[in-house]
């Protein structure tokens, strides 16, 4: 009985102190950065795409546009994923390369388009940057390698049209810690099977980006930027085992063929 009483007392203490902690915090102050946040990503998804669309070359093939467009479509379908955030552009650049920018927007060179040996190994590595993207992965690396305070600063007006290159180019060059690679692979993983993708291509593009590591030139940038590729390939087939299912084509092997055909007309 005076056990229970003890108890009964300890759990009314622990509730009052937790609502005392609560109440000391300014949760409008606290909504106020979050609204901040959003709106800084908002513009410096502009800015960066502004930049973007002045130094490449955007690949305006309906063909080749759409059909990429739907390896995002279904992978958002399937993995309830707001469709209208995620802004796919295609560019005509021989480096094997796909990056993601604040706002949703999703980066992808028609060289790594052209690397992939069928549809599933590609949409592997677009899962990936859409994890990238959901998990919030672009805007903590932009505020722990810039800062915040320079970020808001650039959305002001106050910014150099160097440093806002210089930023957009640590987007599509510099690695992401190896703790945010793993759980973007771990995630695009999840996307793919919910979608009914076999994960196991995506394993085996990485594997075959480690094997070219030692030979690795100034167009595989996927490589410097994403490295460790044989291990993540090994802890992706090791996360993937009992989870399969029955997988199905992303899309069409025709459609692929003519995709890869289009781009090397190109």
């Amino acid at each position: 009985m005076k056990k229970s009483i003890l108890q009964g007392i300890a759990t009314i203490v622990l509730f009052f102190a937790t609502w005392f902690a609560l109440m000391q915090i300014d949760w409008i102050s606290v909504f106020k950065v979050q609204k901040v946040k959003d709106k800084t990503e908002e513009k410096l998804g502009d800015l960066f795409w502004e930049v973007i669309q002045k130094n490449e070359v955007e690949n305006k093939n309906p063909f080749i546009v759409k059909s990429i467009d739907s390896i995002v479509s279904a992978l958002c379908v399937a993995n309830d994923i707001d469709r209208d955030f995620i802004k796919v552009h295609v560019f005509t650049k021989d480096d094997v390369n796909a990056f993601a920018v604040p706002n949703g927007h999703l980066i992808i060179y028609s060289g790594l388009i052209q690397s992939a040996d069928n549809p599933e190994e590609l949409t592997g590595v677009i899962g990936h940057e859409m994890a990238h993207i959901q998990l919030n992965h672009v805007m903590k690396k932009l505020v722990k390698e810039v800062g915040l305070s320079a970020l808001i600063t650039m959305t002001t007006g106050n910014r150099g049209s160097e440093i806002l290159k210089e930023t957009t180019k640590k987007l599509s060059s510099s690695a992401f810690d190896r703790n945010f690679e793993k759980e973007a692979d771990i995630q695009a993983v999840d996307y793919l099977i919910k979608a009914n993708v076999n994960p196991a291509p995506f394993a085996d593009f990485l594997y075959k980006l480690a094997q070219n590591e030692s030979q690795a030139s100034e167009y595989l940038t996927w490589i410097s930027t994403h490295p460790d590729s044989k291990e993540r390939s090994e802890y992706i087939l090791k996360y993937s085992k009992g989870k399969a299912k029955k997988f199905k084509s992303i899309i069409a092997p025709r459609t692929w063929e003519k995709i890869i055909d289009e781009l090397d007309k190109q």
